[in-house]
């Protein structure tokens, strides 16, 4: 028999002093985004999106955010999202006013997105990277509140593959899996498609501006 102790003050205690979090993390990959407002006009803010280059293998063309996968040795996904916007627009982080991370966003590819808003200062000082953006541009944040985005469902499907363990599961390869939906939604502006995650990530934000503005 292995030397432990059941002990429940010791399970009671560890217990506590966990801290909940998201299972089989470290099985997940993660990327870290920045939303970056920018106040144009003096007082009207704007959100500023990429557009990927298409030198990329991965979604090239598509509308993003600035942002990419936390490096190891990061201390935070702040720290990355704050690391990938400078590399993506040739800026320091001085340019750069984290106000406070949003709900991060798992995907059905096992990706954690970590997103997070803030200011962007100088404009003008912006140089897209050429390997990683195409263009940027930017969209105010009044005409944002007035898009309806369309809505539709993906069915994500449970696919076994054929030496998964049939017999030791109650109705064998007849098991009903259960099936799940993804949403997604299409944001149109000026001829431009905002869908995916970045949509996804720009209604959560823009459910927050209305929140705030309605005092809630």
């Amino acid at each position: 028999m292995p030397d432990f102790n059941l002990d429940f003050k010791n399970i009671k205690a560890r217990i506590r002093e966990h801290k909940s979090g998201l299972l089989d993390a470290h099985r997940y990959n993660h990327a870290a985004v920045f939303l970056p407002l920018l106040d144009i006009t003096g007082g009207s803010l704007s959100l500023l999106f990429e557009v990927r280059s298409h030198r990329l293998t991965i979604q090239p063309g598509e509308v993003c955010f600035p942002g990419g996968h936390i490096k190891r040795d990061e201390k935070s996904p702040q720290e990355a999202a704050v690391r990938e916007t400078c590399e993506e627009l040739g800026l320091t982080p001085d340019a750069l006013e984290i106000w406070g991370g949003l709900d991060m966003l798992v995907t059905p590819s096992q990706l954690v997105i970590h997103p997070f808003v803030g200011l962007l200062y100088g404009i003008e000082n912006i140089k897209p990277n050429p390997q990683e953006v195409e263009e940027v541009f930017t969209v105010p944040l009044e005409r944002l509140l007035t898009l309806n985005p369309l809505y539709h469902k993906v069915k994500i499907k449970i696919e076994p593959p054929e030496d998964f363990p049939f017999d030791k599961i109650p109705r064998g390869r007849n098991y009903p899996w259960r099936q799940a939906t993804w949403p997604e939604l299409f944001y149109e502006f000026e001829g431009r498609i905002i869908w995916g995650m970045t949509a996804r990530l720009l209604h959560h934000f823009l459910e927050i501006v209305r929140e705030a503005m309605t005092g809630r």
